[in-house]
């Protein structure tokens, strides 16, 4: 991974991934609210007139991020701008649909900034660390359930320990302890309903990625990350008619899933 720097301040990264379907398929995965909302975060498009004007991700209570839509070209190319991490300059986002040959294409991410200094540098590079996890939920959903409804639950909880032991904390209780890529797997007695393929697992970054048949038709993204001390991440995107009733069912059983096994840390009791 490296920044690409031009003369003129601008300050680039540059990921891409091959994905089954035609161009308009693609696009409909990854310029549209319903879409981006299947495979990354919940995702709203504002619109005037019949045009898109302004696309909201978000990441979670208080962390919305806007861009406005810059360039609207489908389904070959939309561009967006918005506000920058912690003071950064202004982020450019470019993505482009590319059609290849025998039904795939190409879908890529430009993110770009205009700065004199490195200063800004590692969010670049953090932010294009992030993708490769997501583009693969990406490739998931366009080979297995493209254009379907979806759902989505996801929780970050606080882990005891390091970020290998809260990794470590998390495979054992489900199961995934050892478990290969390619390999079926299902969790262990004490567990909300759930098990599918494993699709992917690497232990840096520690994560997972899972195809799932159950609770439904979906798939699931899990990981351990240090976000201000030891986290650990789980994502679980639904898909097929009954995803909306699937993630009502299931989330308050996950809840206390995660409560009962990663709690809150109490506060210090205060003494008189």
């Amino acid at each position: 991974m490296s920044v690409k720097k031009e003369a003129s301040g601008r300050r680039s990264v540059q990921v891409e991934v091959e994905v089954p379907g035609t161009p308009e398929e693609v696009w409909q995965a990854i310029a549209t609210g319903p879409g981006i909302s299947s495979w990354f975060v919940p995702t709203e498009f504002e619109e005037r007139d019949g045009k898109p004007v302004a696309v909201t991700l978000n990441f979670g209570p208080g962390m919305e991020s806007r861009s406005v839509v810059t360039k609207w070209d489908p389904p070959r190319m939309f561009a967006a701008q918005g506000e920058g991490w912690g003071g950064s300059p202004p982020i450019a986002d470019e993505w482009s649909v590319e059609a290849r040959g025998g039904g795939i294409c190409i879908v890529r991410i430009v993110h770009s900034l205009f700065a004199s200094t490195d200063d800004w540098d590692n969010q670049l590079e953090g932010t294009e660390s992030g993708w490769p996890g997501f583009f693969r939920i990406l490739r998931i959903y366009l080979t297995h359930f493209r254009g379907q409804r979806s759902a989505m639950m996801q929780w970050i909880a606080p882990a005891a320990g390091t970020v290998p032991e809260a990794w470590e904390t998390l495979t054992a209780a489900l199961g995934l302890k050892g478990v290969s890529a390619g390999q079926r797997w299902t969790a262990p007695a004490g567990v909300p309903a759930l098990s599918g393929v494993v699709e992917h697992v690497t232990q840096s970054p520690r994560n997972a990625l899972l195809r799932l048949d159950k609770p439904g038709p979906g798939a699931a993204a899990l990981g351990a990350v240090n976000y201000g001390g030891s986290m650990v991440t789980l994502n679980f995107y639904v898909y097929g008619d009954q995803a909306a009733g699937t993630v009502a069912r299931e989330t308050p059983l996950w809840e206390a899933w995660i409560q009962d096994r990663f709690p809150m840390p109490s506060e210090p009791s205060k003494s008189e």
